[in-house]
């Protein structure tokens, strides 16, 4: 559970898209409210992403160390 909730903000962003189905569903919000809002959310948690800034970005990508050194030859 530790990995999942690793960055705050982009785990909320996640919890809130997939709440907005169910209460698009109740009646609560319209269909094109909850189009709006799933639209904003997934932006702001790719925006608040860590990764944010490594394609083309500031930052350097570097592979994770993997210690198995197979081909699978």
């Amino acid at each position: 559970m530790k990995n999942i909730v690793k960055n705050w903000k982009t785990t909320l962003a996640g919890i809130l898209v997939v709440v907005i189905p169910v209460v698009t569903q109740l009646g609560y919000i319209t269909p094109e409210m909850a189009g709006a809002i799933v639209t904003i959310l997934t932006g702001l948690g790719l925006i608040a992403a860590k990764d944010h800034n490594v394609t083309g970005g500031t930052n350097n990508q570097t592979p994770p160390n993997n210690t198995n050194t197979t081909t699978g030859a």
